[in-house]
Parts: C-alpha cells; sequence; structure tokens
C-alpha cells in the first residue's frame, strides 16, 4: 500500500471510491466453505470437475464462469492430496495470472485502474522480508507455477506479488466486519495509513466502499486504517512496521514519547493501582523495584506483577488449547462451560493486575460476551456487553464501525430482554454512527432501522397500554 488519493470536497458519510475486486476468493478452509460468486456459506455445492470450488446456485457460477474456466482446468490436473495444499493465498495468485492472461487477450476489459499494469505497480516490499518469509513465498510460488504450468513466468516473479498481495490485499467483511475471504482492490490500495482516519473501508458484497467520516476539504489527502487501531501508540507503530513496513506519523503517532502519550499507554496495556479506590496509572519507578500509580503514589512489586502475568498466561496457554481444532470445542459440539470458566479466571486475575480501560482486559470480556450470546444467557450477556461499551468509546474514534457495532449488540439485547427503552438509546446510537460508516442502503441497514422503528412503536403501545 501507498501513493496517496486526493479527495473531491467530501461530507461526512458521502462515498469517495467504489471499487470491485481485481481478484478475490472467500476464506475457505476444513471446517468452513463458501460460494466464490456471493460468499454465500448455505446450500453449496461443489464444481464437479475441480472438486475445490463451491457456488450457491447457477447464477453464481455463471457470473464466475470466464475466469474460473480457465482455473478449473489447471486445478483438475491435480492429484487430490495436491488440491488440499490449494489454500485461498494459493488461489488468489493463480487468478490474479489468469485474470492477467484474459484481460491481454482481449477476453475481458481492462481499464485503467483496472489492469494488470496498475497491479504490477504496486509496492512489495520484497527487500524488507527476512529469509524465513521469502523461503516461505518461493515456496508458495512453486505451487502457483505447478498448478498453471506457464513456462514463461518466473518463480521470483510469483513470489514477489505473493509479497504484493501482503502489503495490498484487504480482508472482505460482510456489514457486522466477520471476514470472509480475501480481495485486491489497486485504488484502495493507494489510499496511505492514519490511526485516526479521515475515511472507513467498508464491503457492500465483494464491492469495496471508502466513506468519510469527517468533512474533507478538496485535495485533503483521504487515509484509512491498516489495522485495528486499539493500543498503544507503540504497539500500532510495532504492528504496522512488520505488517506494512513503515513508519506512521499520523496525529496520533507524531506525539509518541509526550507525557499524554505515555499516560495513554500506560492506561491502555499497563497495571492498575493496588488500591481498590484509585483509578491511577503506573509508571515503572526509577530504581526499578516495581510500578509506581501516578496518582496516589503506591508501589506495585515486579514480583507481584510477573506472578500475575504468569497466572494469566497459564490459563491463556489453556484457552488456546481448548479451542483449537481437534479440541473438546471443535468435536461436534462446544464445551461452553469450560470455556467460559477459563475466560472468568482470566478475567479475575485481569482485573486484579490491569488497569480498568485494558485493551487486554476488554478483549477477554468481548470472549465472555460471545460465549454468553451462544448459549443464551441473555442477561449476563448484556451485563458484559454493556462493560465493553467504556472500553470501546476510550480507544476508537466517535464514528468508528466497531463502536456503532458494539451498540447495535446492546440494543438487540435489551429488545430482546423486554428492556424497550434501554434498546431504543442503544439502537439510535448504533444508526449514528453506521449509517455514516455503512450508508443507509444495505439490507443490513434496512434491518438495523426496522428495528429501531418496531422499538419505537413497542414502546409508543407499552405507554399507550399504562395510560388506559
Amino acid at each position: 500500500m501507498g501513493n496517496r488519493l486526493d479527495s473531491p470536497v467530501c461530507t461526512r458519510g458521502e462515498v469517495i471510491l467504489r471499487q470491485e475486486p481485481y481478484v478475490c476468493v472467500p476464506n475457505n478452509s476444513s471446517t468452513v466453505s463458501r460460494c466464490d460468486g456471493c460468499f454465500a456459506s448455505e446450500s453449496l455445492k461443489k464444481c464437479s470437475a475441480c472438486q475445490v470450488v463451491w457456488y450457491c446456485g447457477s447464477t453464481c457460477q455463471k457470473s464466475e464462469w470466464k475466469l474460473h474456466r480457465l482455473e478449473c482446468v489447471a486445478l483438475s490436473r491435480l492429484e487430490k492430496e495436491k488440491r488440499k495444499a490449494v489454500t485461498p493465498s494459493i488461489r488468489l495468485m493463480v487468478r490474479l495470472y489468469l485474470r492477467r492472461k484474459l484481460q491481454n487477450e482481449m477476453f475481458i476489459p481492462a481499464s485503467v485502474t483496472d489492469s494488470c499494469n496498475f497491479v504490477g505497480a504496486l509496492v512489495s516490499h520484497l527487500k524488507d522480508l527476512d529469509e524465513k518469509q521469502l523461503v516461505l513465498y518461493a515456496q508458495m510460488a512453486n505451487l502457483v507455477h505447478f498448478i498453471l504450468q506457464w513456462p514463461e513466468i518466473n518463480l521470483k516473479e510469483i513470489a514477489e506479488n505473493f509479497s504484493k498481495l501482503a502489503c495490498n490485499a484487504h480482508t472482505i467483511c460482510d456489514c457486522e466486519l466477520r471476514p470472509l475471504g480475501t480481495g485486491l482492490y489497486p485504488v484502495v490500495s493507494i489510499i496511505n495509513h492514519s490511526c485516526l482516519p479521515n475515511a472507513v473501508l467498508i464491503f457492500e458484497g465483494k464491492s469495496s466502499v471508502v466513506r468519510a467520516v469527517e468533512h474533507i476539504p478538496e485535495g485533503a489527502e483521504v487515509t484509512i486504517a491498516y489495522i485495528d487501531t486499539a493500543g498503544s501508540t507503540i504497539t500500532r507503530q510495532k504492528t504496522l512496521k512488520e505488517q506494512y513496513f513503515f513508519t506512521c506519523t499520523c496525529p496520533r503517532c507524531i506525539k509518541v514519547g509526550q507525557y499524554n502519550d505515555i499516560q495513554e499507554s500506560a492506561i491502555l496495556e499497563g497495571y492498575r493501582c493496588k488500591d481498590d479506590r484509585c483509578n491511577g496509572f503506573l509508571l515503572r519507578d526509577s530504581e526499578d523495584k516495581g510500578f509506581i500509580c501516578q496518582t496516589c503514589g503506591l508501589l506495585r512489586s515486579k514480583e507481584e506483577v510477573k506472578r500475575i502475568v504468569s497466572e494469566i498466561t497459564a490459563i491463556s496457554d489453556k484457552e488456546l488449547k481448548s479451542t483449537s481444532p481437534g479440541s473438546i470445542l471443535f468435536n461436534g459440539h462446544i464445551d461452553h462451560e469450560e470455556a467460559f470458566s477459563l475466560y472468568k479466571m482470566t478475567e479475575k486475575l485481569q482485573m486484579e493486575l490491569y488497569h480498568p480501560f485494558s485493551i487486554s482486559l476488554m478483549r477477554t470480556r468481548e470472549e465472555l460476551l460471545k460465549i454468553l450470546m451462544e448459549i443464551g444467557d441473555w442477561r449476563e450477556a448484556l451485563a458484559y456487553c454493556r462493560l465493553t461499551i467504556p472500553g470501546y468509546q476510550r480507544v476508537y474514534p466517535e464514528l468508528h464501525p466497531l463502536l456503532g457495532l458494539q451498540y447495535y449488540t446492546c440494543g438487540k439485547i435489551e429488545w430482546l430482554l423486554g428492556y424497550t427503552e434501554d434498546a431504543i438509546k442503544s439502537l439510535t446510537r448504533a444508526i449514528d454512527i453506521l449509517r455514516i460508516t455503512h450508508g443507509t442502503n444495505s439490507p443490513f441497514m434496512k434491518e438495523l432501522m426496522m428495528k429501531l422503528d418496531e422499538a419505537h412503536a413497542e414502546a409508543s403501545y407499552n405507554l399507550s397500554s399504562k395510560d388506559e
């Protein structure tokens, strides 16, 4: 990713850019399959020839046929065991070369921003990769070369293109930001990153849509967030350097090392004061004996911190084992009781160690919320959903889709439990955010607005019933 995209005058919620993928694939695995055309996961049938690709029906199969016709021939040549090695990343690269071939031979149209030349100009950062990553790309390039069997392409070029995809492809998500697939959107790829962006990238089906989340003057640079921006400046910088090979100089990141930035980092990723009545944040003391509360001056020893951290790590290891493939959580049913118990133990220790606004604590509560929703314990789920809201408000801008979606979840649960007035407040807050980030025309947004109308109607009926 790189270069830049300048904006015409844009108001909040206005679409800056809409682009179809140059190539895309669903994130299929041994446990989840999706239609190649629409990414649906129900009523699927495998392509009878290659036995790799899935479709939900003839409409999607026909829409994908020009590209899959060539892909199908290539995949059908593989032995059954080799086909299992065809991951979404491998398929994305195969389809990249096939689309280039079809455009070069004029079988499908090409425009300035939808051509192999535009894709070829994307930055690869190949020189920044370590040996381990280079070896992996070389192995993947070998498989792509074996599948295509085109003597004119060389392995180095394929490996370089894998590096380009790693830096420039986007995860395609549904309206609730759940990942569905991966796609390459050449124009979106030139939009630069900011930890305080003025635009947001959302997907409508497979179409990418970039919307303004604030007024953008004519000629100003459009920015989006490449990563989840919840985290300290140091954490965000580290992630961006490792994944995208640059040092961010956005308005948030230039404050690194300043007192306010150090304070925010200590709150989001540091420890809490030993005094439960104190809400201060801790910094390491000058003699390296531990961490001193910046509000009341109490010292928390390194030994105590290490002990609790080791206990949390031990439980986290159990959580990973219990939720990994092959565990009891994936043998036909989920042992929610065990998962819930482990996360509750983690939460208890984190509450003892971390600041109340800790991101680690927030993530643990997100997992507890998911489990409670899966088992239908709605009252407890609502309690946890409400606990996460202050954390979201702190780590995300006021018009961030994740904050809007958390209000949406809260509103749904409140309505289910009969807390109609609370549901109206939560759903209204959700719509205030999501109408800017998502627009108002998607089925998801229409359903959300209809839910709010129904909640208002129910509240009016309840009020009139009381008056009678």
